[in-house]
């Protein structure tokens, strides 16, 4: 079975290039627009084994409170935050989540979800 990553993004050319960053280094792509969106397929879709979100989003919970919020819920699930607005301190990130700046590096984003998933 093929590991799922759900990609968390609000700006739709954003969901798409994530979606295939994602797809292209061999994982299934779920998408979200928001977190509430993202709530119920993490909570139905036990095969998710990486969180990708970005960290401006509208509603109630933003990428960040998302993250923690996944590492609370889902210890085992790794997260990778990106953002081309914020730079978010350490201690801010998640235990174990990753931060690229956008424009992410296609190459080092690849190379992280690729060692996450292994």
């Amino acid at each position: 079975m093929t590991p799922k990553v759900l990609v968390v993004e609000d700006e739709p050319l954003l969901l798409l290039a994530a979606v295939d960053l994602v797809e292209e280094a061999g994982f299934e792509a779920l998408e979200a627009l928001n977190a509430a969106d993202a709530v119920p397929i993490l909570e139905t879709v036990p095969e998710v084994c990486i969180l990708f979100t970005d960290i401006d989003m509208p509603g109630g919970m933003e990428g960040l409170n998302l993250a923690v919020s996944v590492r609370d819920c889902w210890p085992p699930m790794e997260i990778i935050v990106v953002s081309g607005m914020k730079m978010p301190r350490t201690d801010e990130l998640p235990s174990r989540g990753v931060f690229f700046a956008k424009p992410c590096d296609s190459i080092a984003v690849t190379k992280t979800l690729v060692a996450m998933g292994a």
